[in-house]
């Protein structure tokens, strides 16, 4: 039997075939410009991937395509989309159909129903997620406005523009002169790995996010573990930018100590516990919108904090003097974590490319973004070395005289920026910590909050524990980054498409996989022996 036309308006028609057909049922999403098929087509897919283990709607996490969303600024989360928008015409090359994120391949789109009977949302199979007020509906997520070229260029390019510009000089005083070969070779690398990420994501119209990629390449063990791994990024990138909220905090007040219950506090324990009850209201927000408005500001705030450096070094005494040493293999690896860590945007890939209304340039924005990225961190390495030579902090703002007017610019602006953007870090693990809870439970308001607040806190125990930021970034860039983007985007593109491959395309991934592991063991323990030894 079939649904007329009209029934979904002029520019809809769903297909409902007969029970002994229901299992190749067809989804169809007309034009209203154009009522041809020949460009809804689907992709095509590797003979030997026949999809994933398990419906990716059932499995955790399921808030992360929405938190995640939140990163494309210029097209920031909706929690309310009208639900006859569930059919959406795309310039995608992989067509939108019905809920991509919500339905195999081999069931059908609606139970069988009476002609005559009104077909609502309530016909459709759609599982809702619902934590601390923000409901988000699976079968509503691939409805989202789409970005220009020009509009995912700058969100491609906030995303990878962050806090690692403060530590490059740092990086460079540790590796020496030769290892800025190695800033420009890891973005070659991570750029590589995230045009693997969009060969992977256009294998099945089930796939749009990094946990999809997992779960088809290595079954519901591997969306976990993936998961798992993003959530820890996300979370350490907070502790960084509380400890680096606290570091410049106190350099403008060095004298502030108190004591609390014969508890002494330094000047470094009270700035992180003022920033950290500055942050806290901002992550129980349930709306981030704003904030993720606000946040696309990031990159030009960093660019602000390369300015002031620049006019420090060219009006100040400090001048640029040429020092250090060609190459400190002993310093390597912590250069290497470091160097990762500024290209550790690979999470927030996907979205940017399920975002683009021409998904085909993706490649050349990732391309031009790298670049970039690429040519600021190096700019920013060289003339800061060459402005503090042996003397260079972990970051650079503790470098510049507190007298300068352009000094204290510098040094406020990484005091502020952080506040935006650790609600949009934090987000995301909130979320996904609320959703393996019972329903009753994640739709508390009370327990949303309690659950926001303890991770914060523990932020806080974190950063005054260990609250060195240059070893702590090399870590994390060492350990996590290289995982998410240099080793899994291999190891998921080859799984995927395996039997499709031809030996050089194996051979280079395997070779990334294996100089990535090597890095991260080796990054990883100099990171914990660095901090061991502060």
């Amino acid at each position: 039997m079939k649904l007329e036309e009209e029934d979904f308006g002029p520019d809809r028609m769903i297909q409902i075939e007969t029970d002994d057909e229901e299992n190749e049922a067809e989804r169809v999403c007309h034009n209203h410009e154009d009522d041809s098929e020949s460009d809804v087509t689907r992709p095509s897919r590797d003979p030997s991937f026949n999809g994933m283990d398990s419906d990716p709607c059932g499995s955790w996490p399921q808030s992360y395509r929405r938190s995640m969303d939140m990163y494309t600024m210029l097209t920031p989360p909706s929690v309310s989309i009208p639900r006859n928008s569930f059919l959406q015409q795309s310039g995608d090359k992989r067509p939108q159909t019905i809920s991509d994120t919500e339905f195999s391949l081999s069931k059908p789109l609606i139970s069988a129903t009476s002609d005559k009977e009104e077909v609502n949302s309530s016909a459709l199979p759609v599982r809702e997620f619902t934590a601390s007020g923000l409901r988000v509906s699976i079968s509503e997520q691939s409805s989202t406005q789409q970005c220009t070229y020009s509009q995912s260029v700058i969100n491609s390019v906030n995303a990878l523009c962050g806090i690692g510009v403060l530590s490059t000089p740092y990086a460079l005083k540790e590796g020496g002169w030769f290892s800025i070969a190695l800033l420009f070779a890891f973005g070659i690398i991570t750029c590589y790995t995230g045009i693997l990420l969009k060969r992977c994501l256009e294998s099945s119209t089930q796939l749009q996010t990094y946990p999809d990629i997992g779960q088809a390449a290595f079954g519901l063990g591997g969306r976990l573990c993936i998961a798992v791994i993003l959530y820890l990024e996300l979370y350490s990138s907070c502790i960084e930018f509380l400890i680096m909220m606290s570091d410049n905090m106190s350099a403008f007040f060095p004298n502030a100590q108190m004591d609390i219950a014969r508890i002494h506090l330094d000047s470094y324990q009270i700035c992180a516990i003022v920033a950290t009850l500055v942050i806290l209201p901002t992550v129980w927000l349930r709306n981030l919108s704003w904030i993720s408005y606000i946040s696309v500001g990031g990159v030009f705030t960093m660019i602000l904090v390369v300015l002031c450096l620049l006019w420090v070094g060219a009006t100040s005494e400090i001048g640029f003097h040429p020092s250090g040493n060609a190459l400190n293999f002993a310093r390597l690896p912590i250069t290497i974590g470091i160097y990762s860590f500024c290209y550790g945007s690979h999470s927030v890939f996907p979205n940017i490319y399920s975002s683009m209304d021409d998904p085909s340039r993706f490649p050349s924005l990732l391309v031009f973004s790298f670049a970039i990225a690429g040519l600021l961190y190096a700019g920013v390495a060289v003339f800061g070395f060459l402005m503090f030579g042996e003397d260079t902090n972990p970051q650079f703002t503790l470098n510049l005289p507190t007298k300068l007017v352009a000094s204290n610019i510098a040094g406020w602006t990484v005091v502020v920026a952080p506040v935006t953007k650790f609600a949009l870090s934090l987000t995301p693990v909130a979320l996904g910590i609320e959703e393996l809870l019972p329903p009753a439970q994640s739709r508390s308001q009370f327990v949303s909050i309690f659950i926001r607040t303890s991770l914060v806190a523990s932020t806080l125990v974190v950063a005054l524990t260990v609250p060195y930021f240059g070893s702590l970034m090399a870590m994390i860039g060492s350990f996590l980054v290289m995982l998410v983007s240099v080793i899994i985007p291999c190891a998921c593109y080859m799984r995927i498409h395996r039997g499709g491959l031809t030996k050089l395309q194996i051979a280079v991934c395997v070779f990334i996989i294996v100089v990535g592991a090597f890095c991260a063991i080796v990054g990883t323990y100099s990171a914990m022996t660095s901090m061991k030894d502060s």
